[in-house]
């Protein structure tokens, strides 16, 4: 009867005990699940760090073998130096005459450099000047079609092109009452700039032309810059002196003579503003 009490008591013990030993079974496999985890990720981490720093160590020793050979070679740089100033030295290589021969002739460089930065100075200058005249000019005008008249600039000259047929009638030289507006606004502007002188080019297409006096398409293009130097004489007061007419018959095209557009194009009169080269040639002058 003991006996049956006490197996009875064994079994009730060994029951209860399964029962918690579950529950803690699971919260405690978790917990393992976790840690595992995060041991795996810390070895990650150190597996990565040890070869971060493997690499670093190479860096460093590929750095340490640069910083010796640039040591090597400042080392043997120095050498020949020294040496190569020794023989100088030993041998009197440069004389006291050769010496001031390169000193007059480091002087010169430094005059030439001088004479160089002048030039660009006046240069400069001069394009800023014209860009000037170039918004005065267009803003005189005003909004005209860019076939009827062209203002730019071009290796430092600036150059007005009128077309044909805003200025002349057909195969005429006689300016109309619209050119001479025109040409009135441009002389407002040059006569501004007293100093600035200017020569008229008369362009033509390359069809033939002959009628009256005209002979051919150079005496059209000379009577056509005549005609608007004179306007610009004696209807506009501008200086006669400062002016010259020129003709360039069919020879200096603008465009293709072979479309009804390029013959248009090239019957032009041009208003080229001269480059005062006057200021350049004073450059040239010995300095007092």
């Amino acid at each position: 009867m003991k006996w049956q009490k006490l197996t009875l008591i064994a079994v009730s013990s060994m029951l209860l005990f399964s029962c918690v030993s579950s529950g803690k079974f699971k919260s405690l496999q978790k917990s393992y699940d976790e840690l595992n985890t995060s041991y795996k990720g810390c070895q990650t981490d150190l597996t990565a760090c040890r070869d971060e720093k493997s690499e670093l160590e190479r860096k460093r020793a590929a750095n340490e073998a640069e910083i010796d050979g640039l040591k090597k070679q400042v080392d043997f740089l120095k050498q020949n130096n020294t040496q190569a100033l020794k023989q100088l030295e030993d041998m009197s290589v440069i004389s006291g005459a050769q010496a001031e021969s390169i000193k007059k002739s480091m002087e010169n460089l430094g005059m030439k450099d001088a004479y160089i930065q002048d030039l660009q100075t006046q240069m400069a200058r001069k394009d800023s000047l014209n860009m000037a005249l170039v918004m005065n000019l267009k803003g005189a005008i005003g909004n005209m079609d860019d076939q009827d008249i062209n203002i730019k600039v071009d290796k430092g000259v600036v150059f007005i092109d009128i077309s044909d047929k805003l200025l002349f009638k057909s195969g005429s030289y006689d300016i109309t009452d619209r050119a001479k507006e025109v040409l009135g606004k441009v002389a407002t502007v040059l006569k501004a700039q007293p100093d600035i002188e200017f020569m008229i080019e008369g362009h033509t297409d390359n069809v033939p032309f002959s009628r009256g006096i005209l002979i051919d398409n150079w005496d059209l293009s000379v009577k056509r810059a005549t005609s608007v130097v004179r306007i610009l004489q004696k209807q506009y007061g501008l200086d006669p002196s400062k002016m010259a007419a020129a003709g360039r018959a069919e020879y200096l095209p603008v465009a293709d003579n072979g479309t009804a557009e390029g013959k248009a194009a090239n019957r032009r009169t041009r208003i080229v503003i001269l480059p005062q080269l006057d200021q350049f040639f004073k450059l040239l002058e010995p300095k007092k």
